[in-house]
């Protein structure tokens, strides 16, 4: 691939996917593809819809974004939980509309589960409202790791795969799991929805020990552009499940008084580091997909020349 006409010289439509773990480099590149192919980008973020969370969410800011339109960014309130089967069809909506005038459309972010409900759909997975809220209730009274410790000897695949900062996945699951017996990863996507847009997967990779730098970089970088503050800011929401997540979590729990906010900080460095490693292990759940050399591209003229132009 050494011309962006590439994606666009075939009547069929694409959506080309820029994937990677946090703090991998995704926006910058994403943007920069963008304007190549002079499209949009969609985000796939779980935590980016939300208006009230931008210091730990580390939102594009408009000067990130360049001028090239986002969509699923400050779309949503803190107060609407986006599941995966919302997540798809809002942004099949989005690509229906864009794919009018557009050939390629970029999505980009983290959430594996967020770019599979788009690329190849979601399974019907039985359900039970009553069980739910057995679960729930489980949920509530002695918290998560019970439940995460059911989900472990279950369904280890899914286990080590899942967001276990988010109590709603997990419910989910276990649902699942004690519903029919089966672990929950069986009944993903064995039977992919056929798209009307070819879809091509690329994997931002970077060595372990430079992503962990990244990622601790970028936390002290959230906490001097005022994660301490956004976190107080939303304290009254923090039993939803949205706000169940690194960053936020380890910081409501230094304002109750827990531990210092020293050990606060190292606590978000230290599970966005195993949140980067569940994010990897989902990326390779796709053989399909090509991993880029951050390192490489790097060294080809930084941010503007990635390798996959």
């Amino acid at each position: 691939m050494t011309d962006s006409s590439y994606f666009c010289k075939k009547k069929i439509k694409h959506l080309i996917v820029i994937a990677g773990p946090t703090a991998s480099g995704k926006t910058s590149l994403s943007v920069e593809l963008a304007k190549r192919l002079n499209t949009c980008v969609i985000s796939a973020d779980s935590r980016q819809f939300y208006k009230e969370l931008s210091v730990g969410t580390a939102k594009p800011s408009l000067e990130e974004q360049a001028g090239i339109p986002h969509f699923l960014i400050d779309s949503h309130s803190i107060t609407e939980e986006i599941t995966a089967a919302q997540y798809e069809r809002e942004a099949l909506a989005i690509l229906a509309h864009e794919f009018m005038t557009k050939d390629a459309i970029i999505l980009t972010g983290g959430s594996g589960m967020f770019i599979d409900a788009l690329c190849i759909g979601l399974d019907p997975i039985p359900t039970s409202t009553e069980l739910r809220t057995q679960i729930t209730k489980e949920f509530e009274e002695n918290g998560l790791k019970p439940l995460l410790d059911e989900l472990k000897q279950k369904d280890p695949a899914y286990f080590n795969t899942v967001d276990q900062y988010n109590p709603m996945r997990i419910i989910r699951a276990i649902e699942v799991i004690r519903l029919t017996g089966k672990p929950f990863s069986e009944f993903r996507k064995a039977n992919p929805t056929k798209r009307n847009f070819q879809v091509h997967r690329f994997v931002i990779n970077h060595p372990r020990e430079q992503l962990y730098e990244r990622i601790n970089a970028r936390v002290d970088q959230m906490m001097e552009n005022g994660l301490l503050e956004e976190v107080k800011s939303v304290i009254q929401f923090r039993d939803l499940s949205s706000l169940n997540t690194v960053g936020y979590k380890e910081l409501f729990n230094y304002l109750d008084g827990n531990c210092d906010l020293t050990s606060a900080v190292h606590y978000i460095k230290q599970n966005t580091r195993h949140y980067a490693k569940r994010q990897l292990t989902w990326f390779k759940r796709h053989p399909e997909s090509i991993w880029i050399d951050f390192t490489q591209y790097g060294r080809n003229g930084g941010k503007n020349s990635p390798t996959i132009y």
